[in-house]
């Protein structure tokens, strides 16, 4: 599976063959380099650690410098694996820049969706809130009745009600590469990723491809 670690830059447009606009999102994708590669042999699975985002080698602790040293490569903050089906082609201290993909892949990207607090049932769930008249004053935004009273006599669990909203890993599936531009490291994928600005983000293949028309 082909992947590459990178950070969320920002939305913008773009105009495709037919003059149409088309909303990306900007990627700050690499380089990343290969820190580890594992294999059913050793490990029981395959699967490739790579490693972004370079910090001052005081910022790491002494394992992860050594697991680095291992590799020759940078120290690093950020790491992730890969899975793959077959054994892995790439070595220790392989360079992944952002043309490991081309314009008109299918892609998948996590992140950390933006932390909201804690938040209503309005803003987290889209309740419509209660009536805004007859007297209600301090109901509008409540979540109203979430069960019945003598049986079974307590709310079903999974019920939903104001809570945590957002701060969870999300993948936002099928997205198609707009953009690609390996001098500069960016990578535009067509529509909203999860996180803010500056956020880290894991792109890798699609998972379920679109079909394709007839």
């Amino acid at each position: 599976m082909r992947g590459i670690l990178g950070r969320k830059v920002g939305m913008t447009q773009l105009f495709d063959e037919s003059g149409a606009v088309v909303p990306v999102t900007i990627i700050e994708a690499g380089p990343c380099y290969v820190t580890q590669v594992k294999n059913v042999d050793t490990d029981g699975y395959n699967a490739v650690q790579i490693g972004f985002d370079e910090v001052p080698e005081r910022k790491l602790t002494k394992g992860e410098r050594g697991h680095l040293s291992k590799a020759t490569a940078p120290t690093l903050r950020e790491l992730r694996e890969l899975r793959y089906v077959n054994a892995p082609t790439y070595g220790l201290g392989d360079v992944i820049k952002a043309d490991v993909f081309q314009e008109g892949d299918w892609v998948d990207v996590e992140g950390v969706s933006k932390g909201h607090g804690f938040s209503g049932g309005v803003k987290r769930h889209g309740f419509s809130g209660g009536p805004k008249t007859h007297g209600q004053s301090d109901r509008h935004r409540a979540v109203g009745s979430r069960g019945a009273g003598t049986t079974p006599g307590h709310t079903w669990p999974g019920a939903r009600a104001p809570g945590q909203f957002g701060n969870v890993r999300t993948t936002v599936q099928s997205l198609k590469v707009a953009l690609v531009d390996a001098e500069r490291n960016l990578i535009a994928v067509r529509g909203a990723i999860p996180g803010p600005r500056n956020g880290l983000v894991l792109v890798h293949d699609a998972v379920k491809k679109p079909a394709k028309k007839a």
